[in-house]
């Protein structure tokens, strides 16, 4: 079987998965919705059926290894961290585990094997969680960005949920996909701009960002995205979860409405090829940009090396992360390719 030919086949779940489709609770008609589905107001639409499927078929990835190691070792956190001390550990992919002010608070978590709805098939896992699951402290507050399955993975919420339960915020929809898993999670969702409170004095607010969101072929943009501007730990940071540059129109809204943040957690993977990437992930060129277009102090790379959803190489984005900061003269300590296990303090960042 060809290369291409495999990923077709491993891409055939995510195309045929489908979810219920039904209203949106809470959701009022908008700029970005039609009483129906949500859009990108100023952006472009994601590409269609026809466009994926031309993608799989002829477009050629570079091969992954079947183990992308990290050269750090598993994270194995406080229980709490006190303090406006901000202590962040990778996870992988878009999970990060952020604690201060003795608040745990995980973005994106999955710890399944595959970013699939099947385990047998869909985009494997190259490297364990940089945290065990058993390692985890009790998690206080979960920000979900989207349903893609690599962003919402209901095996690891179900999981929280039984441990910990913890509040879980979402944008508009995702409530819906939780609760048809296991109706007794209970889900925020929020609109964009909406401010949802973590802890005392710690809030989290939903920004637009140019992405959109789908389970499978029937319930597209049923679901809205966002990213999180989280203030009360620390000085204040985006955690972006999934955009595309979108001409810099989310990093400059944001920057107008919040002022520069100390930090920006900013995707830097899964954009190859461009002609199909570029309107839904940045490549890192559009995350150097966003981070100078933010004014945050520094910035932390993730969505890379993980989970193979695109056709760069597994090492590419820190490669090309590299030049680009080079390229526009930004200092390499600024924008970090982070790898799982990884542990940033504002202490480390300083002597860096």
């Amino acid at each position: 079987m060809s290369h291409i030919t495999r990923r077709a086949v491993a891409a055939a779940p995510l195309l045929l998965a489908a979810c219920a489709d039904g209203p949106v609770r809470g959701a009022a008609m908008s700029a970005h919705f039609d009483g129906s589905r949500f859009r990108n107001p100023d952006g472009e639409a994601p590409r269609s059926l026809l466009r994926v499927l031309q993608w799989q078929l002829t477009e050629s990835a570079e091969s992954w290894p079947d183990v992308v190691p990290s050269p750090f070792p598993n994270d194995r956190p406080p229980r709490r961290v006190d303090g406006d001390r901000l202590r962040i550990s990778f996870v992988g992919h878009a999970s990060f585990l952020l604690q201060a002010r003795g608040l745990n608070v995980l973005t994106d978590p999955v710890w399944s094997d595959r970013a699939s709805p099947f385990g047998f098939t869909g985009p494997k896992r190259r490297n364990p969680p940089g945290i065990a699951f058993d390692d985890l402290p009790p998690i206080d507050a979960v920000l979900l960005s989207h349903g893609h399955y690599d962003h919402l993975d209901l095996a690891t919420i179900a999981r929280l949920w039984d441990r910990d339960r913890p509040r879980i915020v979402a944008p508009l929809g995702h409530d819906a996909t939780i609760q048809a898993h296991r109706a007794d999670i209970a889900v925020t969702t929020a609109d964009w701009h909406a401010v949802v409170p973590l802890a005392d004095g710690v809030v989290a607010s939903l920004e637009p960002v140019h992405h959109w969101t789908a389970r499978g072929v029937f319930d597209r943009n049923r679901a809205l995205w966002c990213g999180f501007v989280v203030k009360g730990m620390g000085p204040g940071f985006l955690f972006a979860g999934d955009t595309g540059f979108d001409e810099g129109r989310p990093f400059r809204a944001i920057a107008r409405k919040h002022g520069a943040l100390d930090l920006a957690l900013l995707p830097i993977g899964a954009y190859e090829p461009r002609w199909f990437m570029a309107a839904q992930h940045m490549n890192p060129d559009d995350a150097v940009q966003g981070l100078e277009l933010l004014g945050a102090r520094r910035a932390l790379g993730y969505h890379w090396g993980t989970f193979q959803l695109t056709n760069e190489g597994a090492e590419q984005p820190a490669i090309d992360l590299a030049t680009a900061l080079a390229a526009r003269g930004v200092a390499p300590a600024r924008f970090l390719a982070l790898r799982p296990g990884q542990v940033w303090t504002p202490e480390a960042a300083a002597r860096a």
